[in-house]
């Protein structure tokens, strides 16, 4: 898993311009009262927030800024924009805490963060990542820590316990602090089993975590969102019914067990995209599952929308409470640019199809580093609409943009920094699914974490959104669904096969090259208004995810997508069962059956659908036989 490291060096002038940025308060300490009120802890701690703004990172972002300024002001200008939005701290050593000389650590970060802070709360992203035998099934970022005894004492002892010692300074409590815990760690243990080395972490990934949670839970500020891969790793349901009751085993460890977890984080530092615009686990070509194509191999979460939804189902199941919120890293999944397709291909090969109308324009899901053709996604947002099922705290930036996340060849260095040839342009991975295709990683990459201008020009061109474009307008919000009987078994029986092949996970970061002192920037040009759409036509289409299913029934979600030029006014999906199945329960839409033939009509709030936006709906239902999917059918007006 590609990260950023804590451990940021810069030169002396970096570190003016850093200070000059946040202010002398950002490198030391602040004159701050003994005492500051501290709230109560929140469910969702990103509500009404804002988030802290690395001013290391908006120091490499603003010289990459100066650099294109004469030959591509535009892309500078957005830039500007970019350069403004929050990003996570890497606590990847224990030498981060501290942090450099003459630079940042923990302590600095807060106190910039205090700077920061306006009249309402302030979250800081944070990552904890140093368990011992780290990222035990990759290269380009295995940590300081051996997979021992000892090294487990020492990351408790000697990492652990100062991160804890400096959050729990008072003068902090009025900071929301959101920690990602040790991304790649569980779901190692998961889908890696048979890997040597992380047979032997296996335990010791349980147990510093297990001491992480109760150390980090124990601040009444704190907020802990454990690592949860992404779909592209965990989507089968034989590894994410696993992983759900992986999870709940290391939650039920812990002194305060369930609770010590506030939620899950998904596609941290990763580029799976946030909603496929064409592809759903459903979609068919030729009567053939798209799924079933190479690129997916049968895995039914394609995005990280179904994927958080479906894992927010196994969490509950396996024991955690409804309260938990899901995170997503959005900082590169964006993929817009010139190759995305704008709409689904017409061929009747399912490769053919997929290759066309899929956004990742990776040639395969484990492809992590430095994927050529990736975008900025979402903006850093709390509570984003539009994914009900996935019930989102928050969209979040875990990923520093412009951090590499491996050398395209081997360089020599002083900090353990393996090569990865994951990272190698000319590199065609033998694993299952590649069929001789070249990783498709940007060439030039300098170590993890260092600062990479090709991959950033490359994110702010290809954002989706558009940088400094209109605001897309989101789906309408939709109300909590009616709760629906009590949820299935804790572990589904599979339903989809085995991945052949396991996906590498990404990797981790190490010190950035120096922070260039910026010049003065150029003021942040004003968006451009948004243009009023010409008369068009209304049209949707629909598709059906099974999120749960278990011995005779199923709980599904639909989601109506606006395919057409205008919003909807109205919506109708209908499709004829071509088994034993009946719809038991039904939430957000009018549904009536007649026989098999089922037509489902808008609520009254859902019926607007903004162009390209959707609305979802659900369904619980029993079966007997096979569960037969039906094919959808939408009309709008």
């Amino acid at each position: 898993m590609q990260t950023y490291s804590g451990r940021f060096r810069i030169s002396t002038a970096g570190a003016i311009a850093a200070a000059a940025l946040v202010g002398a308060s950002g490198l030391a300490a602040l004159a701050i009262p003994a005492q500051v009120f501290a709230e109560a802890h929140q469910t969702n701690p990103y509500v009404g927030a804002t988030q802290y703004v690395n001013p290391l990172w908006k120091a490499e972002v603003e010289s990459e800024a100066v650099a294109q300024q004469a030959t591509n002001p535009s892309l500078a200008a957005k830039m500007r924009i970019v350069e403004n939005q929050p990003t996570a701290v890497w606590l990847d050593s224990m030498g981060a805490i501290a942090g450099p000389a003459g630079g940042m650590g923990l302590a600095a970060h807060l106190n910039a963060a205090l700077s920061q802070k306006g009249s309402g709360p302030e979250v800081v992203n944070i990552i904890v990542y140093d368990l011992p035998g780290r990222d035990c099934n990759a290269l380009a970022s295995n940590g300081e820590l051996p997979a021992t005894a000892a090294g487990l004492a020492t990351y408790e002892t000697s990492y652990i316990d100062p991160i804890v010692a400096i959050l729990g300074n008072s003068a902090y409590s009025s900071l929301r602090i959101a920690a990602v815990i040790e991304p790649d760690s569980l779901p190692n243990i998961v889908t890696n089993s048979g890997v040597p080395a992380c047979q032997t972490a296996g335990p010791f990934y349980e147990s510093g975590i297990e001491y992480a949670l109760n150390k980090l839970h124990a601040l009444g500020n704190v907020y802990n969102f454990v690592d949860a891969a992404h779909s592209g790793w965990l989507g089968w349901s034989s590894n994410s019914g696993p992983a759900a009751n992986e999870f709940a085993k290391v939650a039920r460890a812990t002194t305060a067990g369930m609770a010590s977890v506030d939620g899950f984080i998904t596609d941290t530092a990763n580029t799976t995209p946030l909603q496929e615009q064409f592809i759903t686990g459903s979609s068919t070509v030729n009567g053939q599952q798209a799924i079933s194509g190479t690129f997916y191999q049968y895995n039914p979460d394609v995005d990280e929308q179904s994927y958080t939804a479906d894992m927010y189902s196994r969490l509950v199941s396996a024991g955690f409470p409804s309260s938990i919120g899901m995170v997503v890293d959005t900082s590169r999944n964006g993929w817009g640019g010139s190759a995305r397709p704008t709409a689904p291909s017409t061929s009747t090969v399912v490769d053919t199809w997929v290759t066309a109308t899929k956004d990742d324009r990776r040639p395969h899901r484990g492809a992590w580093c430095n994927p050529s053709g990736a975008g900025l996604g979402n903006l850093p947002t709390a509570t984003p609409g539009g994914y009900p099922n996935s019930h989102l705290f928050a969209f979040i930036w875990a990923k520093p943009p412009g951090e590499s996340d491996g050398s395209s060849v081997a360089i020599p260095n002083n900090q353990g920094k393996g090569f990865d040839r994951m990272c190698d342009p000319t590199y065609a991975p033998p694993g299952a699914g590649w069929n001789g295709q070249l990783t498709g990683a940007l060439p030039n990459a300098p170590l993890s974490g260092g600062w990479f201008p090709a991959q950033f020009d490359q994110l702010v061109t290809n954002a989706n959104p558009a940088i400094g474009g209109p605001t897309p307008t989101p789906p309408p919000a939709t109300p909590t669904p009616v709760r629906t009987p009590t949820p299935p078994p804790a572990t589904p029986t599979p339903a989809t096969p085995t991945p052949v092949g396991t996906v590498t996970p990404t990797q981790p970061p190490v010190t950035p090259t120096p922070v260039r002192t910026p010049t003065q920037p150029p003021a942040t040009p004003t968006p451009r208004p948004t243009a009023t759409p010409s008369p068009g036509t209304a049209k949707c289409s629909a598709s059906l995810h099974v999120d749960n299913q278990w011995g005779n029934g199923f709980v599904a979600t639909i989601t109506v997508f606006n395919t057409g030029t205008v919003a909807t006014k109205t919506w109708k999906v209908t499709w004829t069962w071509s088994g034993n199945q009946s719809i038991v329960n039904s939430w957000n839409a009018a549904v009536t059956t007649a026989g098999t033939a089922v037509t489902a009509l808008n609520m009254s709030y859902n019926n607007v659908i903004a162009p390209g936006g959707n609305t979802t709906w659900g369904l619980q239902a029993g079966f007997t036989g096979t569960n037969t999917l039906p094919t959808l059918s939408c009309s709008a007006t």
